[in-house]
């Protein structure tokens, strides 16, 4: 069965995007931080052939890699954007990453693949409440989807309860996804140690 990773993808915009994030370090600063965790995302992600990516893209024209595949995001809230972009993949599971979380790395994506073969779901949680990572054994499923507090601390656990109890899932390490200036900070001051080790 084929795996898919869906890259969850906005096109960088000076001045738009990344408003929370702009607000506190403004706009070129903000946009600079897009470009490059945008890039380094799929560069990490994109290259590995334990699965093929798809590009779901949004907010215009961009220089997508041009051995990618590219699906145009639909409209409505973020979930039904989310499920439209997991579903009318090859048969086989799906899962989706955005771009604000720079530390995924493809041992991430090899892990929730492996858990979906013994889960209906398996979600990346998010510092913030939120998640950085979905994916799904059966992607035409719109319940994780449905009815959600978006961009709030009750994200996660929204989409679990829709999960449901008769489905299982597993849930990934917790990451930082870096929404605002703050958590840019925090992520930054946390690999310091890291870095100077490497």
């Amino acid at each position: 069965m084929k795996k898919t990773l869906v890259i969850f993808a906005r096109a960088p915009r000076l001045g738009r995007g990344k408003r929370r994030l702009a607000a506190g370090l403004g706009s070129v600063a903000a946009w600079r931080f897009q470009c490059w965790a945008l890039d380094r995302v799929i560069r990490r992600l994109s290259g590995d052939r334990r699965w093929r990516c798809v590009i779901a893209e949004t907010g215009g024209p961009a220089r997508w890699p041009a051995n990618l595949r590219r699906i145009t995001q639909t409209g409505g809230d973020l979930g039904r954007r989310m499920h439209h972009a997991m579903r009318g993949h090859e048969t086989g599971p799906v899962v989706l990453v955005g771009t604000d979380v720079p530390d995924i790395a493809p041992h991430h994506i090899a892990d929730a693949f492996s858990a979906l073969g013994r889960n209906d779901a398996v979600f990346g949680p998010a510092a913030d409440g939120g998640y950085w990572l979905v994916g799904l054994r059966r992607p035409a499923s719109t319940k994780v989807f449905t009815g959600i507090r978006w961009s709030t601390g009750h994200t996660l656990a929204d989409s679990l309860d829709r999960l449901g109890q008769r489905q299982r899932h597993h849930l990934l390490e917790t990451l930082p996804d870096i929404d605002d200036a703050g958590s840019l900070h925090r992520w930054r001051v946390d690999r310091k140690p890291h870095s100077r080790r490497n």
